[in-house]
């Protein structure tokens, strides 16, 4: 469709206008592509990508739609030119997944204005001591009276620098102890990153993507905040997961293309 086609164009005509020798430059400069941001948000790109029809209705948006196909082909062409940038796409759709899977409409509202404005995402599940291990998670909520305070770590965040909210996976810590069935205590959660209970540690890495390892202390938490809860926030993190890293395969498909 037109929309789509524009877009597309648009994000090819970004990277050709900066031109090869640039891109090489800037990667091993391990130099931070605002540049990028700022043109996703100025077109919309995200935005038109990756809001569900229903969202895309509240920020009048009417081309938007999630559409597996039309997000690998996006995917495809951001690899083809840099997997550098093509990461902010990635980890932005692994942010959204568990938003989108929720039945939190003042999340959802929130989320689809902050992803009109030009905002990206972040996807909060892995720890540095187990990684993706969910059964472990070590980012806890404390009741609080008024809702939660929650603190922990995680590790290896994409846009943990720059996003506009990070869906976080946790458990909830309860006065009597721990539930009969312990999946009941799962919780994902949005975290706004400019709080100041969050706090940005560092980049692991050496490159252009920026991969976080973040801390919250006592970050507060309202029933606004909570995507989802028991068995729904353990099903949240398997979907997101599935629906969101096959966007590795296109990827690698617009990489095999480039070295052709």
């Amino acid at each position: 469709d037109e929309p789509t086609r524009k877009a597309l164009l648009a994000v090819r005509d970004f990277f050709e206008a900066k031109g090869h020798e640039a891109l090489k430059r800037e990667l091993h400069e391990a130099s931070w592509y605002q540049d990028f941001l700022d043109f996703l948000a100025s077109r919309g790109i995200f935005a038109l990508f990756a809001t569900p029809a229903g969202p895309g209705r509240l920020v009048d948006r009417d081309s938007a739609r999630w559409d597996t196909a039309r997000n690998n082909d996006l995917g495809e062409l951001l690899a083809w030119y840099s997997l550098e940038y093509w990461y902010a796409w990635q980890v932005t759709v692994l942010g959204l997944g568990p938003v989108w899977m929720s039945s939190n409409p003042q999340a959802r509202a929130r989320v689809a204005r902050q992803l009109a404005s030009g905002g990206v995402f972040g996807f909060g599940l892995s720890e540095r001591t187990h990684g993706a291990d969910i059964y472990s998670t070590d980012m806890v909520l404390v009741p609080d009276g008024e809702g939660w305070r929650a603190t922990g770590e995680k590790y290896y965040i994409g846009n943990g620098n720059c996003a506009a909210s990070i869906s976080a996976f946790g458990r909830i810590e309860r006065p009597g102890g721990p539930s009969a069935n312990p999946a009941d205590d799962y919780v994902f959660f949005l975290v706004d990153p400019i709080h100041p209970a969050y706090h940005l540690v560092r980049n692991v890495i050496h490159g252009q993507m920026y991969v976080a390892e973040f801390r919250l202390d006592g970050y507060p938490v309202s029933t606004t905040d909570i995507l989802h809860t028991g068995k729904a926030a353990w099903d949240a993190a398997l979907a997101t997961v599935n629906v969101g890293k096959v966007q590795l395969a296109w990827a690698s498909i617009g990489v095999a293309e480039h070295a052709f």
